[in-house]
């Protein structure tokens, strides 16, 4: 339990806490993936020490399986010599190594499950790892494509702000050539004006005197002696 127990520390550490404060997802989720490649490098170091205590029992067990088999075969040959003195001293060892053997069995399925554990564990870690990793090409990819659009929604609010600029330019230019064209309209009017004035002094000059007019005006003269 305290090998599992070491493993979920392990796995958990600082994880939740860079997940719930994440600002940058591209800059966490490489952190994650360090933290992570870290973790690994534990449950490696974990995993070999569970591996090296299997062996190591395992060779205990092997060993004393292999005095009690040399016990079994001095007590025959005692036997076969006559001496079952020696062969009762042989067997007595056997029994107190058969016990030992007892012991040192669960010891090694122990460490055995344990290490049948830890390596699940190491490789279940990488595999998760190497997913992750595909999936932050994923991620970051996406984000990438996201400040790209932020981008474009910014030069997109730009562009519409010169549009505006150039929409305030045309009212401006409609307005000047307005004022141009009433300007124009005024001078041509004051010169159809001038023109009418000058056209009833003409008139009058050319218009040619009644009879009349001349005879009386021969009399005028005649009397002021002109």
């Amino acid at each position: 339990m305290g090998i599992i127990q070491r493993f979920k520390d392990i796995m958990s550490s600082n994880i939740n806490a860079l997940l719930d404060k994440a600002e940058d997802p591209e800059k966490m989720i490489d952190q994650y993936m360090r933290n992570l490649e870290s973790d690994l490098g534990k449950v490696k170091a974990e995993t070999a020490s569970v591996m090296a205590e299997e062996t190591r029992c395992k060779r205990e067990l092997d060993e004393c399986s292999a005095e009690i088999d040399k016990m079994q075969q001095y007590a025959e040959k005692a036997i076969l010599a006559g001496n079952d003195e020696d062969a009762k001293q042989f067997l007595q060892q056997k029994s107190v190594l058969a016990g030992k053997k007892e012991a040192l069995q669960q010891s090694y399925t122990l460490a055995a499950e344990n290490a049948s554990k830890m390596r699940q564990m190491h490789d279940k870690l990488c595999s998760d790892i190497s997913q992750l990793n595909a999936r932050r090409d994923a991620i970051k990819a996406k984000v990438k494509v996201a400040k790209t659009q932020e981008k474009l929604n910014k030069i997109g609010a730009s562009v519409d702000g010169a549009r505006s600029n150039l929409s305030a330019f045309d009212r401006m230019e409609a307005k000047a050539n307005k004022m141009l064209d009433e300007a124009n309209a005024m001078a041509e009017l004051n010169r159809q004006s001038e023109s009418a004035d000058m056209d009833a002094l003409k008139s009058k000059y050319d218009s040619a005197p009644s009879s009349a007019v001349e005879d009386e005006l021969a009399a005028l003269k005649a009397k002021l002696g002109k």
